[in-house]
């Protein structure tokens, strides 16, 4: 019994791998950023790694780089925190059908569900002959180590570099674009993305730069859910 376990686990890792790339490319890079940033700001790796391990927010824990230095506002922390992962609600929500069923190892889901995991799973079906739980932990799992790894490899290079580190958080822009790339490359996912798109092109416009992504979201979630029965997906 132990044998087959650890062999339709195998299974699993070497079908979800694949998929995995895209996001281990970005994360490696994204995380040596953020190890880096952590280093300057006087956070070593330890902690570099506790954040990643712990908090695991992406794009919030570079915002909390600048929480942890200067003076703590436990009311603005808990308000930024809260806007920059509304999204994860609405996503979130999409996702529990397919982590229906699945044991306990639908508690290390839920925790580890990022924007780049929910982009991959929410987008496929486990293989014929993978197990459908297995698959999608191995997705999950091997994500949160690639960003956890890249955040201490950035730790350890930044205690021997000395650079402007001006410009280094752009990488998580660009992995959100190759992530969109991938999803239009399926013509089932383009009229979601056209949806997302317009949606926060018309934020942007009405609520300005830095205001914008929250309605984006409402706007995106009422669009898909008034019209789930004449969009085609």
């Amino acid at each position: 019994m132990e044998k087959e376990n650890k062999y339709l686990t195998r299974k699993a890792f070497a079908a979800a791998f694949p998929h995995t790339l895209p996001v281990f490319a970005g994360f490696i890079t994204l995380g040596i950023a953020y190890g880096v940033l952590m280093q300057t700001k006087g956070y070593g790796v330890l902690w570099s790694a506790l954040m990643s391990a712990v908090a695991f927010g992406g794009s919030m824990q570079f915002v909390a780089i600048t929480l942890l230095t200067s003076v703590f506002d436990p009311i603005q922390a808990f308000l930024l925190s809260l806007l920059v992962n509304a999204r994860h609600l609405f996503y979130g929500i999409s996702m529990l059908e397919k982590y229906k069923g699945l044991g306990k190892v639908r508690g290390f889901l839920i925790y580890t569900l990022c924007d780049e995991t929910f982009s991959i799973e929410s987008g496929i079906t486990s293989p014929q002959g993978v197990d459908r739980g297995r698959f999608y932990f191995a997705i999950s799992f091997l994500n949160y180590i690639y960003w956890v790894s890249g955040t201490v490899l950035g730790g350890i290079i930044g205690k021997g570099l000395a650079f402007d580190t001006k410009g280094l958080d752009f990488a998580l822009t660009a992995l959100f674009l190759v992530l969109f790339l991938e999803q239009w490359k399926d013509s089932k996912n383009r009229v979601s993305c056209v949806i997302g798109l317009f949606s926060a092109a018309l934020c942007l416009f009405i609520f300005g730069q830095t205001n914008f992504v929250i309605p984006s979201m409402f706007l995106i979630f009422s669009i898909l859910t008034l019209g789930r029965d004449r969009l085609c997906f």
